[in-house]
């Protein structure tokens, strides 16, 4: 085996010193990746479907608050610490409804991103896989299994009551209990959702600053999500 030069082992030592913003991370998310922090989720290392995954709920105490009001497109996520504000966010993510869904539930699953220290501010982008269109959802369901929102301003809820057309949600053809390939490529100014390889999502307006902060695996009411193969990838 040839030995490395001084100037290659310089070159490795400093990449290996470079910030976390600055270089591509990748996690296999069949242990919790290091320095992460369940926040108001429990995360537990599960096989499902043949594949080592995070198994990502909300905590008893989260479920046992009033919706709308304590959780609902908010701040429930595994943070998992770096400094990401543009680039390529990519996950595997399967979602099931919990046993006690409320009514309505679509199992919400999906990635956080530029999280804030205090997690009191973020950007998401999530499915809905029992909107999805292998299930053949009415309409306007059938529009809205991919959504993007911004915490705490711009929820759901908010966005579809001031932009009727739906220009930040919109259909894809997923389902319920099935590993859906979720990737977000986040620029100053536009995110773009794709579900399986296909472009569902572009937001054109963001309702965030582009301010570096942290990523999440997040997860909403009534829901179990898992989550595999997180790539973190800045630019």
């Amino acid at each position: 085996m040839p030995l490395l030069s001084r100037r290659s082992i310089a070159m490795v030592a400093a990449s290996c010193l470079l910030p976390r913003a600055s270089r591509a991370e990748a996690f296999d998310l069949a242990t919790l990746p290091p320095d992460a922090v369940p926040h108001r989720v429990t995360a537990l290392p599960v096989e499902i479907k043949g594949r080592q995954a995070l198994k990502v709920e909300l905590t008893a105490a989260v479920r046992a608050g009033r919706p709308g009001i304590d959780f609902g497109d908010t701040d429930t996520f595994v943070m998992i610490p770096t400094s990401f504000r543009t680039g390529t966010l990519e996950v595997d993510v399967l979602g099931r409804l919990r046993a006690d869904a409320p009514p309505d539930m679509r199992a919400f699953a999906g990635l956080a991103y530029r999280i804030a220290p205090d997690n009191k501010r973020f950007e998401a982008a999530y499915v809905r896989p029992l909107n999805g269109l292998k299930l053949n959802p009415p309409s306007p369901r059938d529009k809205r299994a991919v959504q993007y929102f911004a915490y705490p301003d711009w929820r759901f809820d908010r966005l579809r009551r001031t932009y009727p057309d739906g220009r930040y949600e919109a259909g894809a053809n997923i389902a319920g209990d099935e590993w859906i390939s979720l990737r977000v490529d986040v620029d100053e100014d536009r995110v773009r959702v794709a579900v399986n390889g296909e472009e569902r999502l572009v937001v054109a307006e963001p309702k965030a600053a582009p301010v570096a902060g942290n990523v999440g695996l997040w997860v909403d009411i009534g829901t179990e999500a898992y989550f595999a193969r997180l790539r973190i990838t800045p630019r």
